[in-house]
């Protein structure tokens, strides 16, 4: 099952085809908070208008992103010293990165619009996710090697201007 909350303020259930109503209807109400919260967020916004990014955006970014994180991943991997098997720059509209199960990283080309710090967390946040594939204290712990500080700069990358659109 999928909840997003988008910047109109519209929230889009996704579910299996042949899942019974009355389990996405208690997913919903297990989400409330989540949702209240998403929603104040984008309220915040209400008048001033919100970045969309077209093809062209990506197409003039990817390279820069491609570069920046190589450099990082290189650079924080040698306090790690985790196996990857390639990076790669996607046009992601929900998520500033992932880590797969066959060890490939990928990165929201928007890793290059962010102010230096958020990207770097973005990139120590997914190379983590090579030595632990979950976010348990242990995950966390990982993440706090490269950057103790990690709890107040993941709260600055959910207030960001960068909308993921």
């Amino acid at each position: 099952m999928r909840l997003a909350v988008y910047c109109d303020g519209s929230i889009v259930v996704t579910t299996p085809f042949d899942l019974r109503e009355t389990i996405a209807d208690k997913f919903i109400r297990e989400k409330t908070d989540w949702l209240f919260a998403k929603i104040a967020f984008f309220k915040q916004f209400k008048g001033q208008p919100i970045a969309r990014y077209s093809h062209a955006d990506y197409t003039k970014h990817k390279d820069r992103a491609y570069e920046q994180a190589v450099e990082r991943v290189q650079y924080f991997n040698k306090l790690y010293k985790f196996e990857f098997n390639k990076i790669n720059i996607k046009n992601q509209k929900t998520r500033w990165g992932s880590c797969s199960k066959k060890g490939n990283l990928n990165f929201n080309y928007k890793i290059a619009l962010l102010p230096p710090m958020l990207a770097d967390y973005i990139v120590v946040h997914e190379l983590c996710h090579l030595g632990e594939f979950n976010h348990s204290p242990r995950f966390w712990k990982l993440v706090s090697k490269a950057m103790p500080d990690y709890p107040s700069i993941r709260d600055e990358l959910k207030k960001t201007g960068v909308v993921l659109l």
